[in-house]
This record gives C-alpha cells, sequence and structure tokens, in this order.
C-alpha cells in the first residue's frame, strides 16, 4: 500500500467513497475543490491506494494557535472503501497523518464524527482519540 497526497486524477474515486459516508452529489463540483485543497498550504488531502486503486482518503487541515503554543490538526473527512475496511488501511493512514501533523508543529489532532457513525467512532478509539466537549454549528444558508 501506498500513501500519497492526492491529485486531480482522483476527483472520481474521493467522489464514491465521499458517497459511501453518506455525501453524493459531489460530482459536480469535486474538481474544483480538490484543485483548491491540494493547493492549499494549510490543508492535507492523503490518499491511500494499492496499485492504480484508491483504497481511501483523509483530509486534514492544519490550524494556527494563538493562545497554544502547539498548533493543532483536524481530520475532516477521512473514509476507507467498504471492501478494504479492518485490513489496517485506515490505521495506516492515520498514523502517517499524525506524522505529517507532528512534523508541521502540531500537539494534538483532532476529529468531529457523528455518535452514529459506531464503527469509525470505535475506530478512533482504538487509536486513542478521546471524547472531548461538544461544539456549536450555525447554518450560514439563506433560508
Amino acid at each position: 500500500m501506498n500513501i500519497r497526497q492526492a491529485q486531480a486524477k482522483d476527483s472520481f474515486a474521493l467522489s464514491a467513497l465521499l458517497a459511501e459516508l453518506g455525501y453524493g452529489g459531489t460530482e459536480s463540483f469535486i474538481d474544483q475543490r480538490l484543485a483548491q485543497l491540494i493547493t492549499h498550504p494549510n490543508e492535507m488531502l492523503l490518499v491511500a491506494e494499492h496499485g492504480t486503486q484508491v483504497l481511501g482518503f483523509l483530509s486534514m487541515h492544519f490550524i494556527p494557535q494563538l493562545a497554544l503554543a502547539g498548533d493543532f490538526a483536524r481530520i475532516s473527512y477521512f473514509c476507507i472503501a467498504e471492501g478494504e475496511r479492518s485490513k489496517g488501511v485506515g490505521q495506516q493512514l492515520i498514523q502517517h497523518a499524525e506524522a505529517m501533523a507532528s512534523q508541521r508543529g502540531c500537539d494534538r489532532m483532532e476529529v468531529h464524527c457523528h455518535v452514529s457513525r459506531l464503527k469509525a467512532n470505535q475506530f478512533y478509539a482504538r487509536e486513542g482519540y478521546e471524547e472531548s466537549p461538544s461544539y456549536h454549528v450555525k447554518d450560514l444558508r439563506p433560508n
């Protein structure tokens, strides 16, 4: 298995994996989002592949902190293809992301995962992630 930064050629595979997470309909804008994330200095979009097959991906953001010495990294999307789960791909991908975050000066990593994603939350717990207080969200789209 190889872990690398995502490329424009990955848009179809990433769109399919996002659909597995319940985010269908990304085909119309995935190319634009992918280009934006690939070139942004505080974003990292990693792909795990075997040969030419994309097995999964992880999208991570590096966030500088004003009041704390270390920055932090946030995983926003993380998906391993249905048939590839429980084979160690996710563990290798998240460990790779954690190493990259450490190299970037991050002293912690966070991931928000809905409580309904039971297996994902169990995975994060096995990887040493602990629950923290909830956060608040406001929808900014016009009614």
